[in-house]
């Protein structure tokens, strides 16, 4: 079930949210400031390209508020309109009844993509 839904996430729309996380993490990369929120971003790119049976869970905590910070900072940088494009997408998918959980994993990646620093994909 979990394969039906990743090829059927993947011809409804997971391929460009994909590719929009790619080309955003290319920007990043290319400023030197920028690689820790491109390799968040790759991050995301991936769990968005095949959502279906992955799960997303809080790293061991570390001594400091580094996450907290790159967190805080990553909201203004990309997290909002990165946000904003899961948020419309999954209204988008819950109108109607079949898209429901399509809807729903959008809206489970909105929720990472406010705060991915210290979180990891299994």
């Amino acid at each position: 079930m979990k394969l039906l839904g990743n090829i059927i996430w993947v011809v409804f729309g997971g391929l460009a949210i994909a590719v929009e996380y790619l080309i955003a993490g290319v920007g990043l990369i290319i400023t030197i400031i920028g690689i820790p929120f491109g390799l968040q971003v790759f991050k995301l790119g991936m769990l968005a390209l095949w959502p279906f049976g992955s799960r997303v869970r809080k790293k061991e905590p570390q001594h400091g508020c580094l996450n907290l910070f790159m967190n805080v900072l990553w909201f203004f940088i990309g997290g909002i309109w990165i946000w904003l494009s899961h948020v419309f997408c999954g209204i988008l998918f819950c109108i109607t009844i079949i898209g429901i959980p399509f809807g729903m994993m959008h809206f489970r990646l909105a929720g990472l993509a406010l705060s991915p620093f210290g979180r990891e994909v299994v």
